[in-house]
């Protein structure tokens, strides 16, 4: 249990057995988003909680260490992007569970429990991910498909109507790394995460890499959680946010799937993001029409030589 520094919280620390479960949070930047998100883990008795700083200059991570004594902070000293940091973070995990955790989210009660309890009660799961909402409390996605004409043409507002009306855990091909959970001893068996994504690419390669190895993976809809939206992401990548998250799952391709996959995705995504480019246009909607054009080029220029070194 997280408690401000001073309290018996912090004299517990040093005493307390292994815990069951590990949180690891990887800050670059998160601002007020980080103290709200560590908030909302404070309320989970036996939970260990390990902060990895990517560099931050915003004094985010400095403020969380003074408020909260039994956080361990990892200073990375530069970003290392999210998912050579979280391996960092996993590395000094001793949880059973190692639930990885956006410093722009926030646990709402019981979430972590929930999630935790349906990925270890879940015969053959190695991976759960939770539920999603943005401040308004609107449902977000939070888990995709494999294959490119699967995610492309099923991952979409229709497509996903079903998924809105899900209460149960059920099993999925890939959740989003934004609230996962994870066997520790799968994610040390599988290397972690591959750190050839800087952002965005980590958590559908990592399922990937699960299922392969016959580990199933679940989403847990009723761990919920509010996502306030990519904070650190639009800070560094700005307007080209959503072009770094299609780059990111071709870089997947290129490396997991293989030339013709990463073909058909570049194909169906270039007409698919152009097709809405040009829409967003005839509506008069320039800015929408920048950020699916950016998305486009990306997918026309995009060197697989370059991304699976």
């Amino acid at each position: 249990m997280l408690a401000p520094s001073g309290g018996r919280g912090a004299e517990r620390a040093s005493t307390a057995r292994t815990p069951g479960v590990s949180v690891v949070i990887v800050n670059w930047n998160a601002g007020a988003a980080l103290a709200k998100c560590l908030a909302s883990v404070a309320g989970d008795d036996g939970c260990e909680v390990i902060l990895v700083d990517n560099g931050s200059s915003d004094g985010s991570t400095d403020a969380a260490r003074d408020r909260y004594r039994d956080v361990a902070v990892l200073p990375m000293g530069r970003n290392l992007g999210f998912g050579a940091g979280a391996n960092h973070g996993a590395e000094r995990a001793r949880g059973e569970v190692v639930v990885f955790l956006n410093p722009d989210a926030c646990l709402l009660p019981g979430a972590l429990r929930t999630l935790v309890d349906a990925l270890l009660l879940t015969p053959g799961a190695g991976i759960a991910g939770g539920g999603l909402m943005d401040e308004r409390g609107r449902w977000q996605p939070a888990a995709a498909r494999f294959g490119p004409l699967r995610h492309l043409v099923l991952d979409t507002t229709v497509g996903r109507l079903p998924a809105r009306r899900r209460r149960v855990p059920y099993p999925v091909d890939w959740v989003y790394g934004t609230f996962l959970a994870v066997r520790r001893d799968l994610f040390r068996h599988l290397g972690g995460f591959d750190a050839r994504y800087f952002m965005y690419g980590e958590d559908l390669d990592l399922c990937y890499r699960a299922a392969c190895q016959g580990m199933r993976t679940i989403h847990v809809p009723q761990a919920r959680a509010i996502h306030v939206g990519s904070l650190s992401a639009r800070a560094r990548f700005g307007a080209e946010r959503e072009a770094e998250v299609v780059k990111g799952e071709m870089r997947f391709y290129a490396a997991r799937r293989g030339a013709h996959e990463l073909r058909l995705f570049r194909f169906a995504a270039s007409c698919k993001f152009g097709l809405k480019a040009a829409w967003a246009v005839v509506r008069g909607r320039r800015t929408t029409a920048a950020i699916y054009g950016r998305v486009l080029r990306a997918c026309v220029a995009f060197d697989p030589s370059r991304e699976t070194g």
